[in-house]
């Protein structure tokens, strides 16, 4: 029975991917590995909770004693590190939380897997340190071309720059103590369970009950969207099947603008929800600082090498998970409700006093 160790599990991407891979294997065992802070929800998995095969352990990456306890206490064949903090927006207003998670959390959870998976000759067989990261990475892109692997880094927010000094370090792990990682960088991911910052539940959110939608400059930077099942099928590949040392780009070939986005999820429910919701409900804003045009991925190399498709197109899985967000309003209200509407204020309170919380 392999071991899985999935760090940052309660939020959107790792909770889906840790109920696809128990619906998948038999013969596995995840570690649910998260802080629990307010993007973290355990209602994520109640379907779950009672599976013998899947344990949760409330932790902060960054807290060295408690990663090692955990490696000693468990035989991990597999760390899949989801642990992120992810809004382009709060990384802007605090940017240190950004880089203390994301680098900082990234290096000890890499640092507590190299010390137990060090053999005299290398490292033990069939292990893997598999870092999730983003194609926000690569910077912006003009009216044409794609992110292939080899495009050069050129983070533009804080966030984006964080998540480069991550996959850089998971990178240096590789090279310079042969440590068996994969890298892979995804497009927007949407889909259950996507906490009501983002832009599409934020949309599904606002317009149920509507208020105002609220939409970047000229509404028409672009993005390749993924759905979240899509992507838990290229991680599970790239674990199995990714050559070590390797990074491999994740796309779902859905280009929109994000204005597009807007009128397609407001004419879905228009149609199929409350005819008065409709476009009047669209306002535009003050654009943000360093918004990239556009990004688009190239996902030639895993198609190539380990056979992965998107098999989801948009118009099918928006539809999805507009009806997933309309049959779960109360899952909404209570992740939003009391102190995760504060979280990153406190935090940011706390950086400046030198506490922690």
């Amino acid at each position: 029975m392999k071991t899985y160790l999935v760090t940052g599990g309660a939020g959107f991407i790792g909770s889906n991917f840790i109920m696809y891979m128990l619906k998948k294997y038999q013969d596995i065992k995840i570690i649910n590995f998260d802080k629990l802070t307010y993007a973290g929800n355990l209602e994520n998995l109640k379907e779950i909770q009672q599976d013998e095969r899947y344990i949760f352990i409330q932790g902060d990456t960054c807290d060295k004693k408690l990663v090692e306890d955990v490696f000693q206490k468990y035989e991990i064949n597999f760390v899949v590190n989801f642990a992120a903090e992810t809004h382009v927006d709060r990384s802007i207003t605090c940017p240190e939380v950004f880089a203390e998670t994301n680098v900082i959390g990234t290096l000890n959870l890499l640092n507590c897997a190299k010390e137990s998976w060090q053999t005299r000759d290398g490292f033990k067989d069939g292990v893997k340190f598999l870092h999730v990261s983003t194609d926000e990475v690569y910077g912006s892109l003009g009216n044409s071309g794609y992110f292939i692997e080899t495009t050069p880094l050129d983070p533009r927010s804080p966030y984006s720059a964080s998540k480069a000094s991550s996959d850089l370090m998971v990178k240096a792990f590789n090279d310079t103590y042969n440590m068996p990682i994969n890298i892979t960088r995804c497009s927007n991911n949407y889909g259950p369970y996507q906490f009501p910052e983002k832009l599409i539940p934020l949309l599904i959110n606002n317009c149920i009950k509507h208020k105002s939608l609220p939409v970047y400059g000229d509404g028409l930077n672009i993005r390749d969207w993924l759905y979240v099942e899509d992507h838990c099928k290229a991680i599970d590949l790239v674990i199995k099947k990714g050559k070590a040392g390797e990074i491999y780009n994740i796309g779902g070939h859905n280009e929109k603008t994000n204005i597009d986005i807007v009128k397609t999820v407001i004419k879905y429910l228009n149609e199929n929800f409350d005819s008065n919701i409709n476009e009047s409900l669209i306002s535009y804003v003050k654009d943000r600082k360093g918004h990239d045009r556009r990004y688009a991925i190239d996902p030639a190399k895993i198609k190539k090498e380990l056979g992965w498709y998107p098999e989801t197109c948009f118009e099918d899985g928006i539809k999805k998970t507009i009806k997933w967000y309309l049959d779960n309003e109360q899952w909404i209200d209570t992740i939003t409700a009391g102190e995760y509407k504060n979280y990153y204020e406190k935090m940011y309170e706390n950086k400046i006093q030198n506490k922690s919380i």
